[in-house]
């Protein structure tokens, strides 16, 4: 059993890895700027940090063998405005600085530090280009900079722990993201198709993503970067098509030009109409091959009746 902190651990995400660290015999400390708003559980402690005010429980932070770091402003819950943008950097690069320093100082009984980034890093596909892999360069736009920078504050940590970072594709699960959002139009009969439909989505199921977690905790071969997604990436369109041959009834195509979505999204659109083809090679051959890697076993267990 070790003591694995977690900060973003009421998100999405972070919520599923709590229950899948305790269910895995280990204790989890939540770090949270509204611990008081919580409840401790057997196994489970929520404890104040504040990145912004320089604010960390210490008495929690010292007993910590590993920790995992979420904690991030939403990438596409909002328009991407100027004050946005720099709230979502913020959120990555200075959080992750702070915790890198207090780790550094105080955390000396830790040995891994696991942080998420995104495959945003990569850019779009390019031409002649099959897959991206965890060694190709990065691009060079707004999400890829975030990306970059983020890493960067992670890599600061390597000289005293073992770091992983996970390059996290679309992350679908039933509660959040992209998947409700997809999920609601199609029940009204209606499958919206962003531009031609054919843009690649690279993505993970959220119970996969969260194993792969815990498996770098668990394993201390397991180290540098590996991209968060399934071997079988889908095109938008096929994403839709699964979900109405699940829901079942008529289903219309609604597609939606990408000048409406510019229009509507500003530059947050791009991220929906740009294909993005990622290698899950490294991550399977390091023993996190993940148990929903096609989008209709992904989509019947989101969708199933609970």
């Amino acid at each position: 059993m070790a003591v694995i902190g977690i900060t973003g651990g009421t998100g999405f995400v972070g919520r599923h890895l709590c229950a899948l660290l305790k269910d895995s015999g280990h204790d989890v400390v939540i770090f949270t700027r509204t611990p008081m708003k919580q409840h401790d559980v057997p196994h489970v402690h929520y404890a104040f940090w504040d990145p912004y005010a320089g604010k960390f429980d210490l008495v929690y932070l010292k007993t910590l063998d590993a920790v995992v770091h979420l904690a991030g402003a939403g990438i596409a819950d909002k328009r991407w405005t100027k004050k946005r943008k720099e709230e979502i950097v913020h959120s990555r690069v200075h959080t992750t600085r702070f915790l890198v320093q207090q780790l550094r100082e105080y955390g000396e009984r830790c040995q891994t530090l696991i942080s998420s980034s995104a495959i945003g890093y990569y850019g779009p596909d390019r031409e002649g280009h099959s897959f991206f892999r965890e060694t190709d360069a990065p691009y060079h736009d707004f999400l890829a900079d975030t990306c970059q920078q983020w890493e960067a504050e992670v890599r600061q940590a390597d000289d005293f722990l073992r770091t992983v970072i996970f390059r996290q594709g679309i992350v679908l699960g039933r509660e959040d993201g992209m998947f409700p959002q997809l999920l609601r139009p199609a029940s009204m009969g209606v499958l919206p198709i962003f531009g031609n439909g054919r843009q690649v989505i690279s993505w993970i199921h959220v119970l996969d993503l969260c194993r792969m977690m815990l498996h770098a905790v668990e394993r201390a071969t397991i180290q540098g970067v590996y991209n968060a997604v399934t071997p079988h990436p889908v095109s938008q369109a096929q994403l839709m098509k699964t979900i109405a041959k699940l829901k079942g009834g008529i289903k219309v195509p609604a597609p939606i030009p990408a000048a409406v979505l510019k229009l509507m999204l500003g530059e947050l659109s791009t991220e929906l109409l740009k294909s993005c083809t990622v290698s899950a090679d490294k991550t399977v051959l390091a023993g996190m091959a993940p148990e929903y890697d096609t989008v209709e076993k992904a989509a019947r267990q989101i969708m199933k009746p609970d």
